[in-house]
Protein backbone atom coordinates (compact mmCIF):
# COMPACT_ATOMS: atom_id res chain seq x y z
CA UNK A 1 0.00 0.00 0.00
CA UNK A 2 1.45 3.33 -0.51
CA UNK A 3 2.00 5.81 2.32
CA UNK A 4 -1.16 8.62 0.91
CA UNK A 5 -4.58 7.79 -0.47
CA UNK A 6 -6.43 10.68 -1.66
CA UNK A 7 -10.33 10.52 -0.42
CA UNK A 8 -12.57 13.48 -1.10
CA UNK A 9 -10.39 15.98 -2.91
CA UNK A 10 -7.55 15.63 -0.10
CA UNK A 11 -4.28 13.30 0.03
CA UNK A 12 -4.01 11.81 3.46
CA UNK A 13 -1.72 9.77 5.08
CA UNK A 14 -3.02 5.86 4.29
CA UNK A 15 -2.80 4.83 7.98
CA UNK A 16 -5.27 7.86 8.80
CA UNK A 17 -8.30 7.72 6.11
CA UNK A 18 -11.16 6.39 7.07
CA UNK A 19 -14.58 6.49 6.24
CA UNK A 20 -18.16 6.99 8.53
CA UNK A 21 -19.24 3.17 10.07
CA UNK A 22 -22.61 4.27 9.54
CA UNK A 23 -22.07 4.71 5.80
CA UNK A 24 -24.32 3.45 3.35
CA UNK A 25 -22.31 1.20 1.25
CA UNK A 26 -20.70 -0.49 4.18
CA UNK A 27 -23.69 -1.77 5.54
CA UNK A 28 -25.97 -2.34 1.66
CA UNK A 29 -23.35 -2.40 -1.26
CA UNK A 30 -23.99 0.73 -2.66
CA UNK A 31 -20.21 1.46 -4.00
CA UNK A 32 -18.62 1.21 -7.71
CA UNK A 33 -15.12 1.03 -8.56
CA UNK A 34 -12.99 0.17 -10.71
CA UNK A 35 -9.47 -1.84 -11.43
CA UNK A 36 -6.52 -0.53 -13.36
CA UNK A 37 -2.71 -0.62 -13.79
CA UNK A 38 -0.04 1.35 -14.12
CA UNK A 39 3.05 0.18 -15.69
CA UNK A 40 6.74 0.79 -15.91
CA UNK A 41 6.84 1.84 -20.05
CA UNK A 42 9.42 3.51 -21.68
CA UNK A 43 7.93 6.72 -21.70
CA UNK A 44 7.67 6.23 -17.52
CA UNK A 45 4.91 5.31 -15.22
CA UNK A 46 1.74 5.03 -17.54
CA UNK A 47 -1.85 4.13 -16.62
CA UNK A 48 -3.17 1.56 -18.84
CA UNK A 49 -6.70 2.85 -20.64
CA UNK A 50 -7.37 5.12 -18.42
CA UNK A 51 -9.99 7.03 -20.16
CA UNK A 52 -11.94 3.71 -20.68
CA UNK A 53 -11.57 2.93 -16.98
CA UNK A 54 -12.93 6.37 -15.60
CA UNK A 55 -15.61 6.76 -18.12
CA UNK A 56 -17.13 3.10 -16.88
CA UNK A 57 -16.92 4.27 -13.41
CA UNK A 58 -18.94 6.98 -14.70
CA UNK A 59 -21.48 5.02 -16.05
CA UNK A 60 -21.73 2.59 -13.28
CA UNK A 61 -22.36 4.91 -10.69
CA UNK A 62 -24.74 6.33 -12.85
CA UNK A 63 -26.54 2.85 -13.22
CA UNK A 64 -26.80 2.86 -9.49
CA UNK A 65 -28.24 7.05 -8.91
CA UNK A 66 -24.75 8.48 -7.91
CA UNK A 67 -23.97 11.51 -9.06
CA UNK A 68 -19.87 11.35 -8.77
CA UNK A 69 -19.11 14.87 -7.61
CA UNK A 70 -15.58 14.86 -9.98
CA UNK A 71 -15.14 15.00 -13.38
CA UNK A 72 -12.97 12.21 -15.47
CA UNK A 73 -10.35 14.40 -15.40
CA UNK A 74 -10.06 15.46 -12.07
CA UNK A 75 -9.98 12.02 -10.97
CA UNK A 76 -7.53 11.28 -13.73
CA UNK A 77 -4.89 14.13 -12.45
CA UNK A 78 -5.77 13.22 -8.68
CA UNK A 79 -4.37 9.42 -9.54
CA UNK A 80 -1.56 10.75 -11.62
CA UNK A 81 -0.49 13.04 -8.60
CA UNK A 82 -1.04 9.72 -6.12
CA UNK A 83 1.40 7.62 -8.35
CA UNK A 84 3.76 10.07 -8.44
CA UNK A 85 3.46 10.38 -4.55
CA UNK A 86 3.91 6.89 -4.32
CA UNK A 87 7.03 6.95 -5.83
CA UNK A 88 5.85 3.32 -7.98
CA UNK A 89 6.96 2.19 -11.04
CA UNK A 90 4.09 0.00 -11.38
CA UNK A 91 1.09 -0.16 -9.25
CA UNK A 92 -2.90 -1.37 -9.08
CA UNK A 93 -5.33 1.66 -8.81
CA UNK A 94 -8.61 1.46 -6.95
CA UNK A 95 -11.27 4.12 -7.42
CA UNK A 96 -13.79 3.87 -5.27
CA UNK A 97 -16.99 6.08 -5.50
CA UNK A 98 -19.47 5.07 -2.40
CA UNK A 99 -22.63 6.01 -0.53
CA UNK A 100 -20.99 7.24 2.71
CA UNK A 101 -23.42 9.02 5.64
CA UNK A 102 -26.35 10.24 5.45
CA UNK A 103 -29.39 7.76 6.32
CA UNK A 104 -29.36 3.91 7.40
CA UNK A 105 -32.65 2.68 5.42
CA UNK A 106 -32.09 0.74 2.27
CA UNK A 107 -32.98 3.96 0.05
CA UNK A 108 -29.42 5.55 -0.29
CA UNK A 109 -30.57 9.19 -2.27
CA UNK A 110 -29.67 10.81 1.34
CA UNK A 111 -26.29 9.30 1.38
CA UNK A 112 -23.52 11.70 0.53
CA UNK A 113 -21.78 10.31 -2.56
CA UNK A 114 -17.96 10.01 -1.48
CA UNK A 115 -14.47 9.09 -3.79
CA UNK A 116 -11.54 7.40 -2.48
CA UNK A 117 -8.15 5.92 -4.79
CA UNK A 118 -5.72 3.74 -3.12
CA UNK A 119 -2.43 2.16 -5.76
CA UNK A 120 -0.48 -0.54 -4.19
CA UNK A 121 1.74 -2.95 -5.73
CA UNK A 122 -0.34 -6.71 -6.84
CA UNK A 123 1.50 -8.83 -8.82
CA UNK A 124 -0.64 -11.15 -11.39
CA UNK A 125 -4.20 -11.58 -9.73
CA UNK A 126 -3.71 -15.47 -10.28
CA UNK A 127 -0.38 -15.88 -10.16
CA UNK A 128 2.73 -15.50 -12.52
CA UNK A 129 3.35 -19.82 -12.64
CA UNK A 130 -0.64 -19.50 -13.91
CA UNK A 131 0.40 -16.82 -16.30
CA UNK A 132 3.10 -18.96 -17.43
CA UNK A 133 1.62 -22.62 -17.26
CA UNK A 134 -2.00 -22.05 -17.28
CA UNK A 135 -4.42 -22.26 -14.49
CA UNK A 136 -7.24 -25.39 -13.19
CA UNK A 137 -10.49 -23.85 -13.24
CA UNK A 138 -14.22 -25.58 -12.20
CA UNK A 139 -17.39 -24.10 -13.05
CA UNK A 140 -19.30 -23.06 -9.92
CA UNK A 141 -22.43 -24.27 -8.68
CA UNK A 142 -23.02 -20.56 -8.16
CA UNK A 143 -24.61 -18.48 -11.28
CA UNK A 144 -23.72 -15.02 -12.32
CA UNK A 145 -26.82 -12.47 -11.05
CA UNK A 146 -28.61 -11.61 -13.82
CA UNK A 147 -29.89 -8.26 -15.22
CA UNK A 148 -33.22 -9.67 -13.52
CA UNK A 149 -32.09 -8.85 -10.33
CA UNK A 150 -28.99 -6.38 -10.31
CA UNK A 151 -27.45 -4.22 -13.25
CA UNK A 152 -24.31 -6.84 -14.62
CA UNK A 153 -22.80 -3.76 -16.55
CA UNK A 154 -21.68 -2.07 -13.34
CA UNK A 155 -18.74 -2.69 -11.85
CA UNK A 156 -20.48 -2.98 -7.91
CA UNK A 157 -19.46 -3.78 -4.84
CA UNK A 158 -22.18 -5.76 -3.63
CA UNK A 159 -22.06 -7.57 -6.89
CA UNK A 160 -19.17 -9.15 -5.65
CA UNK A 161 -20.51 -11.15 -3.18
CA UNK A 162 -21.71 -13.76 -6.01
CA UNK A 163 -17.95 -13.95 -6.85
CA UNK A 164 -17.20 -14.33 -3.30
CA UNK A 165 -19.53 -17.25 -3.16
CA UNK A 166 -17.80 -18.92 -6.02
CA UNK A 167 -14.60 -18.41 -5.28
CA UNK A 168 -14.54 -20.05 -1.56
CA UNK A 169 -16.21 -23.02 -3.43
CA UNK A 170 -13.56 -23.60 -6.32
CA UNK A 171 -10.47 -22.52 -3.88
CA UNK A 172 -11.97 -25.23 -1.19
CA UNK A 173 -12.79 -27.90 -3.72
CA UNK A 174 -8.67 -27.40 -4.86
CA UNK A 175 -9.05 -24.80 -8.00
CA UNK A 176 -7.13 -21.98 -8.64
CA UNK A 177 -10.45 -20.35 -10.15
CA UNK A 178 -14.06 -20.42 -10.73
CA UNK A 179 -16.58 -19.87 -14.07
CA UNK A 180 -19.68 -18.83 -13.82
CA UNK A 181 -22.84 -19.32 -15.89
CA UNK A 182 -25.72 -16.96 -16.15
CA UNK A 183 -29.54 -17.90 -15.36
CA UNK A 184 -29.79 -20.05 -18.58
CA UNK A 185 -26.97 -22.13 -18.07
CA UNK A 186 -24.57 -20.52 -20.78
CA UNK A 187 -20.86 -19.33 -19.33
CA UNK A 188 -20.46 -15.96 -17.98
CA UNK A 189 -17.85 -15.17 -16.82
CA UNK A 190 -14.94 -16.07 -14.19
CA UNK A 191 -15.50 -14.67 -10.72
CA UNK A 192 -13.17 -11.68 -11.86
CA UNK A 193 -12.12 -12.35 -15.38
CA UNK A 194 -13.84 -12.25 -18.57
CA UNK A 195 -13.46 -15.89 -20.44
CA UNK A 196 -12.08 -16.45 -23.85
CA UNK A 197 -11.82 -19.82 -25.92
CA UNK A 198 -10.52 -20.71 -29.31
CA UNK A 199 -12.53 -23.11 -31.45
CA UNK A 200 -11.26 -24.48 -35.18
CA UNK A 201 -8.52 -20.96 -35.04
CA UNK A 202 -12.09 -18.80 -34.07
CA UNK A 203 -11.62 -16.51 -30.87
CA UNK A 204 -15.11 -16.80 -29.00
CA UNK A 205 -16.17 -15.13 -25.79
CA UNK A 206 -19.56 -14.46 -24.41
CA UNK A 207 -21.46 -12.01 -24.92
CA UNK A 208 -22.66 -8.92 -23.16
CA UNK A 209 -25.99 -10.99 -22.94
CA UNK A 210 -24.62 -13.49 -21.13
CA UNK A 211 -24.58 -10.97 -17.61
CA UNK A 212 -20.75 -10.42 -18.00
CA UNK A 213 -19.30 -6.98 -16.75
CA UNK A 214 -17.87 -5.30 -20.66
CA UNK A 215 -14.14 -5.91 -19.25
CA UNK A 216 -11.62 -3.50 -20.57
CA UNK A 217 -8.78 -6.08 -21.07
CA UNK A 218 -11.88 -7.68 -22.48
CA UNK A 219 -11.95 -4.96 -24.97
CA UNK A 220 -8.01 -4.85 -25.38
CA UNK A 221 -7.56 -8.52 -26.43
CA UNK A 222 -10.62 -8.53 -28.94
CA UNK A 223 -8.80 -5.51 -30.98
CA UNK A 224 -5.95 -6.84 -31.10
CA UNK A 225 -7.03 -10.44 -32.21
CA UNK A 226 -9.00 -8.67 -34.98
CA UNK A 227 -5.87 -6.42 -35.95
CA UNK A 228 -3.73 -10.11 -36.14
CA UNK A 229 -6.26 -11.33 -38.41
CA UNK A 230 -7.94 -13.45 -35.90
CA UNK A 231 -11.70 -14.06 -36.16
CA UNK A 232 -13.73 -12.98 -32.98
CA UNK A 233 -17.03 -13.92 -32.19
CA UNK A 234 -19.36 -13.10 -29.51
CA UNK A 235 -21.97 -15.24 -28.20
CA UNK A 236 -23.82 -17.84 -25.63
CA UNK A 237 -21.27 -20.16 -24.94
CA UNK A 238 -22.85 -23.63 -23.66
CA UNK A 239 -20.97 -25.38 -20.56
CA UNK A 240 -19.96 -28.29 -23.09
CA UNK A 241 -18.34 -26.02 -25.31
CA UNK A 242 -15.78 -25.04 -22.99
CA UNK A 243 -14.63 -28.78 -22.77
CA UNK A 244 -14.61 -28.54 -26.81
CA UNK A 245 -12.48 -25.79 -26.78
CA UNK A 246 -8.82 -26.42 -28.18
CA UNK A 247 -7.57 -23.38 -26.08
CA UNK A 248 -9.34 -21.46 -22.88
CA UNK A 249 -8.38 -18.41 -21.10
CA UNK A 250 -9.26 -15.56 -18.74
CA UNK A 251 -8.90 -11.85 -18.84
CA UNK A 252 -9.03 -8.95 -16.67
CA UNK A 253 -6.91 -5.88 -15.31
CA UNK A 254 -5.93 -7.92 -12.24
CA UNK A 255 -5.41 -11.47 -13.80
CA UNK A 256 -4.13 -9.67 -17.53
CA UNK A 257 -4.00 -12.54 -19.82
CA UNK A 258 -4.18 -16.13 -17.95
CA UNK A 259 -4.86 -19.35 -19.66
CA UNK A 260 -6.61 -22.33 -18.68
CA UNK A 261 -4.94 -25.44 -19.06
CA UNK A 262 -7.71 -27.97 -17.14
CA UNK A 263 -11.28 -27.02 -16.89
CA UNK A 264 -13.63 -29.46 -14.71
CA UNK A 265 -10.35 -31.99 -14.24
CA UNK A 266 -10.72 -32.21 -18.21
CA UNK A 267 -7.57 -30.94 -19.85
CA UNK A 268 -7.79 -28.30 -22.45
CA UNK A 269 -6.34 -29.07 -25.54
CA UNK A 270 -2.98 -31.14 -24.56
CA UNK A 271 -2.88 -29.63 -21.10
CA UNK A 272 -0.81 -26.36 -21.85
CA UNK A 273 -1.35 -22.71 -23.25
CA UNK A 274 -1.63 -23.22 -27.07
CA UNK A 275 -0.13 -20.94 -29.82
CA UNK A 276 -2.95 -18.48 -30.46
CA UNK A 277 -3.27 -17.97 -26.06
CA UNK A 278 0.49 -17.38 -25.96
CA UNK A 279 0.46 -15.00 -29.69
CA UNK A 280 -2.37 -12.94 -27.77
CA UNK A 281 -0.61 -12.80 -24.75
CA UNK A 282 2.42 -11.26 -25.91
CA UNK A 283 0.80 -8.88 -27.50
CA UNK A 284 -1.13 -7.73 -24.85
CA UNK A 285 1.92 -7.53 -22.67
CA UNK A 286 3.41 -5.54 -25.36
CA UNK A 287 0.72 -3.17 -25.18
CA UNK A 288 0.29 -2.88 -21.66
CA UNK A 289 3.95 -2.29 -20.98
CA UNK A 290 4.25 0.54 -23.77
CA UNK A 291 6.09 -1.70 -26.12
CA UNK A 292 3.69 -1.55 -29.01
CA UNK A 293 3.64 1.70 -31.04
CA UNK A 294 0.35 0.50 -32.50
CA UNK A 295 -1.71 0.56 -29.31
CA UNK A 296 0.60 3.28 -27.58
CA UNK A 297 -2.21 5.70 -27.26
CA UNK A 298 -3.90 3.33 -24.76
CA UNK A 299 -0.89 4.30 -22.41
CA UNK A 300 -1.59 7.39 -19.55
CA UNK A 301 1.78 8.54 -19.16
CA UNK A 302 2.41 9.45 -15.76
CA UNK A 303 4.90 12.36 -15.83
CA UNK A 304 6.59 14.49 -14.24
CA UNK A 305 4.10 17.26 -11.45
CA UNK A 306 3.70 20.63 -13.50
CA UNK A 307 4.65 23.87 -11.08
CA UNK A 308 0.99 24.74 -11.79
CA UNK A 309 -0.69 21.02 -10.18
CA UNK A 310 -2.13 20.94 -7.23
CA UNK A 311 -2.44 18.79 -4.13
CA UNK A 312 -5.92 17.98 -4.59
CA UNK A 313 -8.54 18.39 -7.05
CA UNK A 314 -11.72 20.52 -6.17
CA UNK A 315 -15.07 18.78 -6.36
CA UNK A 316 -17.30 19.40 -9.50
CA UNK A 317 -19.83 22.13 -8.49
Amino acid sequence: MSAEVWIDGAFVPAAEASVPLLSHALHYGTAVFEGIRVYDTPAGPAVFRHREHLDRLARSAALYAMDVPYSPEQLRAATHELVRRSGLRACYVRPLVFRAEGTMTVSPLAARVAVAIAVWEWGSYLGEDGKRDGVRAKVSSWRRLGGDAVLPAAKASGHYLNAVLAKLETERAGYDEGILLDQRGMVSEGTGENVFLVRDGTLVTPAISASILDGITRSSVIEIARDLGVAVVERDVPRQELYLADELFVTGTAAELTPVREIDDRPVGDGRPGALTRRLQRALEDALHGRSERYRAWNDVVGERSPSSTSAAGPVR
